[in-house]
């Protein structure tokens, strides 16, 4: 997601931004940057390993809702995934909110 300052033959600069990968990049922040999926997040680290009954009935949501702010957090690699049997089981993936807290850490420095 860099941009890069490349030197042309006549000694002028050319910037390439890899726009795709910065809206990539937003969306991962936004994912975070949301007060019911923190709340989801803080749940599920405080709790370890939760269904999305379990989220939904502790934070008095409807399933729907539940299932959506997931399915997001999902879609960044916030939250992982384990299948016990029936059951769906979420967890915090630790290495993702690592990385998005050192790029967050290096955009502000």
């Amino acid at each position: 997601m860099a941009s890069i300052l490349k030197k042309k033959e006549n000694g002028s600069t050319e910037l390439t931004i890899d726009y795709h990968a910065v809206k990539k990049a937003a969306l991962i922040l936004r994912s975070i940057n949301h007060k019911l999926r923190q709340q989801i997040v803080q749940l599920i680290h405080e709790n370890g390993l939760m269904t999305v009954t379990e989220i939904y009935v502790k934070l008095r949501l409807e399933q729907s809702v539940a299932s959506q702010h997931l399915a997001i957090l999902r879609k960044t690699q916030i939250v992982k995934t384990t299948r016990e049997g029936k059951f769906i089981r979420y967890s915090i993936n630790h290495d993702r909110l690592t990385e998005i807290d050192k790029f967050v850490a290096d955009l502000l420095h």
